[in-house]
């Protein structure tokens, strides 16, 4: 598409015109660089991708353009006129929209209450319902979301939630769409339809500025690539010369030897640490599973399969209707994740900022949490033994750029991913449960934690790996085990891991054992 052909389908949606210029733009929090002299062109009718490790600034960078962070040196320019954005409601009347990382759903409202949050439909002074569903269900038709209106949005899975926060932005006609990493919740055919309009979203003379740590994704999608690295523009490339290996050396600032750590196969003899027998809950119908110690079994399915209401049950996060889980050959007791914590069995669920960490609280207190008896004395907490603790287990899990005192909201999600695997270890627990480990991570971060993971199972941990990433279950596993519809639909060893053999059993109907 010619700049002359955006500027006309811009002007015919009514989207102002002109390049997103930020020149020199530095960035600092607490005296540390998150950004060094940064120096872009953001082009109408273009898909702009920023990518890097996690910590490498490119969120920051997309905050600066969204107005939620003000930069410390430097400025912007849209269309060739001056841009100060002193908040995300000055960059809206702007034409510049985010669709976050983090979900920003209230749950508590309606889907189409958040849609239309913050630019309400109004007749006469009150609000018009009736406009807001027809215009509601027009979208919903145009982009394929099969949403309700007038469910409640804190009731929907993350997957969906994803698609009301893609909603929102559609319905405003925004000239700039920040996307940082929009399809990280959603299945394979998701993300397919969620390209589509990203895709069209270009053609129609949006820029799209995508964050993702998808690379497959970023060279499809994108026009033009750029990479950061501690806080430094590295290059800005267009993407028809981009590879993957290119994009990971840039990255890294090195190549990358293996995506997965190798496999260390439990004993044969290996003792069973983990029983789950007929175990039914809301979603889960009649599960019965095995895990031994030193093993890695990895649970996949398609989205909705009940991977996670699976282990949310075992954990006791949820009400079981049916069934025994045996941990070390005893009964697991209690009907609380905290007691499932103390007997050893625990959890990293797949929402770190809504099931996970306490946001706005300290790295040091984010991890002692689970386990304060083990840094207190008769009652009372000893701050420098907490210390000592959590710098040790900060030190074992490689949390970078923090101190004990640093917010987790501070952290990028790399870091912020490794702060519960770092809670998880203080416990010493002999099965650990991880929920998409990886959601949200940069490659650098994301075979960290793989090393994690084969760390703790080679230490003698039973691990069960859930991820909607297939080449990350058969990379990791030892053992698949393949759910749909709530149960199991086969079980796959050795050889027979193997994408085709997932991929027919997600979509078979018949019932393992």
């Amino acid at each position: 598409m010619t700049n002359a052909q955006t500027n006309d389908v811009r002007s015919t949606a009514g989207i102002p015109g002109g390049d997103l210029v930020v020149t020199g733009v530095s960035k600092r929090f607490g005296g540390v660089p998150a950004l060094t002299d940064i120096s872009l062109t953001i082009t109408p009718g273009k898909v702009h991708a920023f990518i890097g490790e996690n910590g490498a600034g490119k969120s920051t960078l997309a905050k600066i353009i969204a107005g939620v962070y003000t930069p410390d040196e430097g400025s912007l320019t849209l269309g060739g006129r001056p841009l100060t954005l002193r908040s995300p409601r000055e960059a809206l009347d702007n034409g510049i929209i985010t669709i976050a990382q983090e979900l920003a759903i209230v749950p508590g409202l309606t889907v189409a209450e958040n849609v239309y949050l913050g630019s309400e439909i109004a007749s006469r002074g009150f609000l018009n319902r009736r406009e807001a569903h027809r215009r509601f269900d027009a979208l919903a038709t145009r982009i394929g979301f099969d949403l309700s209106p007038d469910v409640v949005a804190g009731s929907l899975s993350i997957a969906d939630q994803q698609k009301v926060e893609i909603m929102r932005a559609l319905s405003r006609n925004a000239s700039i769409v920040v996307m940082d990493e929009p399809s990280a919740a959603l299945s394979s055919q998701e993300s397919v339809a969620l390209h589509d309009i990203i895709r069209s979203l270009a053609q129609r003379g949006s820029a799209v500025v995508l964050i993702s740590h998808f690379l497959n994704e970023v060279l499809s999608l994108a026009d033009t690539i750029s990479t950061l690295r501690d806080g430094h523009l590295i290059s800005t490339v267009e993407a028809t010369g981009a590879t993957t290996e290119s994009l990971i050396e840039g990255m890294l600032g090195r190549s990358l030897s293996a995506a997965y750590p190798e496999k260390i196969l439990a004993s044969a003899d290996a003792p069973v640490v983990l029983t789950v027998s007929h175990l039914s809950a809301a979603g889960v119908d009649d599960c019965s599973f095995e895990v031994r110690r030193g093993e890695i079994l990895g649970i996949a399915g398609l989205v909705g399969a009940g991977r996670s209401e699976l282990v949310r049950a075992v954990f006791r996060d949820a009400k079981v209707t049916q069934g025994s889980v045996h941990l070390n050959g005893r009964q697991l007791s209690g009907r609380h994740p905290s007691e499932s914590i103390a007997q050893g069995l625990v959890l990293i669920p797949e929402s770190r900022k809504q099931m996970g960490l306490l946001m706005g609280r300290s790295v040091m207190e984010n991890i002692s949490l689970a386990r304060l008896d083990l840094v207190g004395r008769f009652g009372w907490l000893s701050k420098h033994r907490e210390r000592v603790t959590v710098a040790a287990l900060m030190e074992q899990t490689t949390v970078k750029g923090a101190t004990l005192a640093t917010p987790a909201t501070m952290l990028s999600g790399g870091n912020q991913q490794k702060l519960l695997f770092a809670r998880s270890m203080m416990c010493s627990p002999s099965v650990l449960i991880a929920d998409e480990p990886t959601r949200g991570v940069d490659v650098g971060s994301k075979r960290a934690i793989y090393d994690l993971l084969v760390q703790m199972a080679s230490e003698g941990m039973g691990v069960i790996v859930i991820s909607s990433e297939l080449d990350e279950v058969l990379g990791l596993a030892h053992r698949i085990l393949v759910m749909r519809h709530g149960h199991f639909t086969a079980e796959l060893t050795g050889d027979d891991i193997n994408e085709s053999n997932v991929l027919a059993a997600a979509f078979s109907e018949v019932r393992l054992g």
